[in-house]
């Protein structure tokens, strides 16, 4: 049977971590309701394979973190939840170049207000904690870009996948003056260690996905015409077993390995303060002239951000 697709609302403060490990199998008019569900979203494209979704994430022209993105993966995570049938989401990029790029720089407040929805309070981090607790196991099948906060997305979601051949990490706040605020502090220094995670975020550089798999951001790095193949099969794989047992597992490993709560939230409340200093605004705006948050300007971004230096 063909997956389903559909091109896709909000306020629930912790995750569904309850979950039916005696859910019956799916009939195909459920499969589609299921999947109509999210035909109102406007930056995620959603197909349904059993008991996993994959998400799309396409929010042209280069899947700028905003507040129509973020308004959408609320309401996805929302909908997600709610169908204890949903299992695993896989989240994967229509744009070959970028997968999420990083915030708009130019709306923290709305995409902030937008996450306000699901977590009650405006906080990209918490919404991505909030990711990290859920009882549904995430994804990421990265090609492209995925710098910033498009970075800690990735990081916030239980298992890392990337293309050899075209993906690109990295975490650009300490050319703005600033430091990673949704996340990116607290995983980067568990998974690195802490010279590795200074080396990544104070140079703002670029690492390719053997770079990034050798210091851990990342659990795999595939060649590119073997990495859907290898997702969608640990996606199905994982989908199969027992629910109950996997939300256990999540857990407890997040009992060891996730940040504690105040801590997020102070390099939450640092990144702001930092975007509003002057320093850091005169460093944006000198970006933006060369070409930051356009789609060619940031094929080159490393390049970028070291001559802002110079001005």
């Amino acid at each position: 049977m063909p997956p389903d697709t559909a091109r896709a609302a909000p306020s629930q403060k912790e995750p569904n971590n309850r979950t039916s490990a005696l859910a019956g199998p799916e009939t195909h008019e459920e499969k589609v309701e299921t999947t109509a569900a999210y035909v109102a979203l406007e930056t995620v494209i959603v197909r349904r394979e059993g008991a996993v979704l994959f998400v799309e994430i396409s929010a042209p022209p280069m899947n700028l973190l905003g507040p129509e993105l973020v308004r959408d993966l609320v309401t996805l995570i929302q909908k997600a939840e709610a169908d204890e049938s949903v299992r695993v989401l896989v989240f994967e990029s229509a744009n070959p170049d970028y997968f999420i790029s990083h915030v708009d720089v130019t709306k923290i407040s709305e995409y902030r207000a937008e996450a306000a929805k699901l977590v009650g309070e405006p906080s990209l981090t918490m919404l991505f904690r909030y990711l990290s607790l859920s009882r549904l196991v995430t994804i990421a099948q990265i090609e492209g870009r995925v710098r910033g906060a498009g970075s800690e997305f990735v990081l916030a979601c239980d298992m890392r996948f990337a293309a050899r051949e075209s993906a690109i990490f990295g975490q650009l706040e300490a050319a703005f003056g600033a430091l990673p605020g949704a996340g990116g502090t607290q995983h980067l220094t568990r998974l690195m260690g802490r010279a590795r995670a200074l080396e990544v975020m104070l140079s703002a550089q670029d690492y390719d996905a053997d770079l990034a798999e050798r210091y851990g951001w990342i659990n795999r790095a595939l060649p590119a015409d073997s990495l859907e193949d290898f997702v969608t099969s640990m996606a199905v794989r994982i989908a199969g077993f027992p629910a109950a047992g996997c939300a256990l597992v999540k857990e407890r490993v997040n009992a060891i390995a996730l940040p504690p709560v105040e801590d997020i939230r102070r390099d939450s409340d640092l990144f702001a303060e930092c975007m509003r200093t002057p320093e850091s605004q005169t460093k944006t705006a000198a970006a933006m002239k060369r070409g930051f948050q356009s789609r060619d300007g940031e094929l080159h971004l490393a390049r970028l951000l070291g001559e802002l230096k110079e001005d």
